[in-house]
């Protein structure tokens, strides 16, 4: 047999590879309970070969530049459920060890190692995460931890201390210190995670305060100029420097599905019908704003961004969260759940076949509308994969709604959790000034550069795709 030659060797190789990476393509069937297990575990394992916190000399709960510590919280809130969705515990012990290793020293989600560049919606979706782990019985924090619920109390506690009445008339700022970037904003993702953190917490405890709070927040919302309750429109955030008159542009999926669940926790637990009118129209926007006709049908995109292909390292991941929190509405709601789930299987499929990139042949890119690998990867891409692939179980099988502490819920309550031990805040919500942040210090997560937050505090084109 005649020998090949050098470029006729590589062309096989590379032929050999091509093959491989088609074939290996990750093929869901979002009605069996069994593919959704199979591919959902191949897409966890490539979204936990990022983490490196368990790895010796480095630190749990953290994950490796570029990526923000709100990811990583986020991510292991996914990596919780996805042991709610799956019954897999390959992931728990890391996972536990992640989420008890960062509640900093007054087991609030503050580390002092992040303590700086911390902004509220940082800490929020860490509180997210613990109350996650309350909601669906992961497995406790050992005896002399805080309990998970705790743990969301003690960032409710602090938040709530940080409302801020001498500008907007109320609000949360973006950043909980002066010294950052950010400051002088008011966004949604953190006016919106106190609401939906307050509606879970009031669930969760039947406490009234909690329901109260989250009234209080929605209703300052309701009159600020971050929403349109003509067309239900998010929109990004607002300047304290003109008490917050106007609202900038941007659209973002996750904005939508914090409030949207926060809507479906308070229809749940008060059977309100006024929440039912606003899970209706927030759906109608989301669905027209985030699943275009022109790039489906029925498929996720992130619209700002990603048609142009420039979307940053934390708006990768958006769609993760705008998945996780249309399946919660689903589940506490039961009338829009073919509504939900007509968008988020199609969604699902079209995600998986975009994850036959990278060496491995299952690592998943971003354009869900097209089964040829986009070539883009990262945590955000598989998280984003992961969580609209595992939310479809909830298609198929049944599982356990959220606990109450009346429904078989047993983290233990704490409701002063964090009061007058962090320091973090005054009593009308001004930001304590701390050692000046250093050059080398990371900006908190949310998104933006103080270029952006110049570019959206000065209003910026709608870059919504129709």
């Amino acid at each position: 047999m005649a020998r090949s030659t050098l470029p006729q060797r590589l062309l096989q190789t590379v032929l050999l590879c091509l093959c491989a990476t088609y074939t290996s393509a990750l093929t869901l069937d979002p009605t069996s309970a069994d593919s959704i297990r199979q591919v959902s575990s191949q897409v966890a394992h490539g979204l936990m070969k990022y983490y490196t916190g368990n790895n010796t000399g480095d630190v749990p709960g953290n994950l490796p530049d570029p990526y923000y510590w709100w990811e990583a919280g986020a991510m292991f809130g996914e990596m919780i459920e996805y042991w709610y969705y799956t019954g897999d515990t390959t992931y728990n012990a890391n996972v536990k060890q992640a989420m008890l290793h960062q509640v900093g020293e007054n087991n609030d989600y503050m580390p002092a190692n992040q303590t700086k560049s911390l902004g509220n919606d940082d800490q929020v979706f860490w509180a997210f995460a613990a109350m996650t782990a309350a909601e669906v019985g992961f497995e406790d924090p050992p005896e002399g931890s805080p309990s998970w619920l705790a743990l969301a109390q003690a960032v409710f506690n602090e938040q709530t201390d940080r409302w801020d009445t001498q500008t907007c008339g109320g609000g949360l700022r973006w950043q909980i210190f002066s010294f950052n970037v950010g400051y002088n904003y008011k966004n949604s993702v953190s006016n919106g995670g106190l609401f939906q953190l307050a509606a879970r917490l009031g669930r969760y405890t039947g406490n009234q305060t909690y329901v109260d709070w989250a009234n209080k927040v929605w209703d300052w919302y309701e009159d600020s100029a971050l929403w349109d309750a003509k067309q239900f429109t998010i929109l990004d955030g607002a300047g304290t420097t003109d008490n917050c008159s106007e609202g900038s542009k941007e659209q973002w999926s996750y904005t939508y599905g914090v409030f949207l669940s926060a809507f479906s926790y308070m229809y749940n637990h008060t059977e309100d019908e006024a929440w039912l009118t606003r899970i209706d129209g927030m759906l109608n926007t989301t669905a027209t704003n985030f699943f275009p006709a022109s790039m489906g049908p029925n498929i996720m995109v992130e619209t700002t961004c990603e048609p142009l292909g420039n979307c940053n390292t934390d708006q990768r991941s958006f769609k993760a969260h705008l998945s996780q929190w249309m399946a919660i509405t689903a589940q506490l709601v039961p009338k829009y759940h073919d509504r939900i789930f007509d968008l988020l299987a199609p969604s699902a499929k079209g995600a998986a076949g975009q994850c036959d990139g990278g060496t491995d042949s299952v690592t998943c890119g971003r354009r869900w509308n097209s089964t040829v690998w986009d070539g883009t990867y990262g945590v955000g891409e598989q998280m984003s994969a992961l969580g609209v692939i595992q939310t479809n179980m909830m298609n198929v099988i049944s599982l356990k709604p959220p606990y109450t502490s009346d429904s078989g819920g047993t983290s233990k309550s704490d409701p002063n959790a964090g009061t007058g031990t962090s320091g973090t805040s005054s009593s009308n919500g001004q930001a304590i000034h701390l050692t000046p942040i250093t050059l080398g210090d990371r900006a908190g997560a949310g998104a933006i550069t103080a270029a952006v937050v110049l570019f959206l505090m000065g209003g910026t084109a709608w870059l919504l795709i129709a």
